[in-house]
């Protein structure tokens, strides 16, 4: 498929930015890494990101569960968590919700840390959290923890990324993707005359995330100070709840 669109890319001229290398790849992580960098070498304008978690989320009525779902995604019915209640599936089960429920949404744990890391710490990967919804306090953790999790388990603990391309990964890499496309994103993920004051003030020494398959709503550590188009929304590491000062970002303006 990652073939495909490189091909596609190429022919065209056009864009392409790959969603989410860790569990779109699998076990083809690096295989898929040195295609998009062998495509950039060659003009083609390809990008991608990946959230820092070894698990996956979607609705169990998705299409990528069509079919054999052990052959296709190498997947069996119990590495297929409900973050609700952290009950893992069996056939019956799984079959059972997909029929009757199809927007229950899971968790698929079927990724690799050592493919997931390749992608975190390659130059030019982006950070991206894709965060959902909460039902009852419930989803996945990147909605709560994918930032500080990189800055904490990446950056400090392993030493495997350093600090300021870590923050360019999170910031400046996504907002120079969409610049051309959405210019409001000149003035993002960068501190400088002229941008938007949108900033977060934090410990690096004590950065971490808190939130798991477990607790998947639990607020990180080590965040002092949050300010969204110069407003505090997070002020000494306590929510400011009165006030809602962010704006949308439109292709256009």
């Amino acid at each position: 498929a990652a073939q495909e669109l490189l091909a596609d890319a190429a022919a065209t001229g056009a864009g392409l930015h790959i969603v989410h290398i860790g569990s779109s790849g699998g076990s083809r992580v690096p295989l898929l890494l040195e295609m998009i960098d062998a495509a950039q070498r060659q003009g083609i304008d390809v990008t991608t990101e990946v959230y820092p978690y070894t698990a996956w989320s979607t609705f169990i009525g998705a299409a990528l569960f069509d079919g054999d779902v052990r052959r296709n995604l190498g997947l069996d019915y119990g590495d297929i968590e409900l973050p609700a209640t952290g009950e893992r599936l069996d056939q019956a089960r799984f079959e059972s919700l997909r029929a009757e429920a199809p927007q229950t949404i899971i968790v698929g744990h079927g990724m690799k840390e050592d493919n997931v890391t390749a992608a975190v710490t390659h130059p030019g990967v982006m950070i991206a959290s894709d965060g959902m919804f909460y039902t009852d306090g419930r989803a996945h953790p990147r909605g709560a923890g994918t930032f500080s999790r990189v800055l904490g388990h990446y950056v400090r603990e392993r030493g495997a990324l350093g600090l300021m391309e870590a923050l360019s990964k999170m910031s400046y890499l996504p907002a120079r993707r969409l610049q051309d496309a959405v210019p409001q994103m000149k003035r993002k993920g960068r501190i400088e005359i002229g941008a938007d004051a949108d900033l977060v003030v934090f410990d690096p020494q004590h950065i971490s995330d808190r939130a798991t398959f477990a607790e998947p709503a639990l607020p990180s550590e080590g965040i002092a100070h949050v300010l969204v188009n110069g407003v505090f929304v997070v002020r000494d590491g306590k929510p400011q709840t009165d006030r809602s000062p962010g704006q949308p970002v439109r292709r256009g303006r």
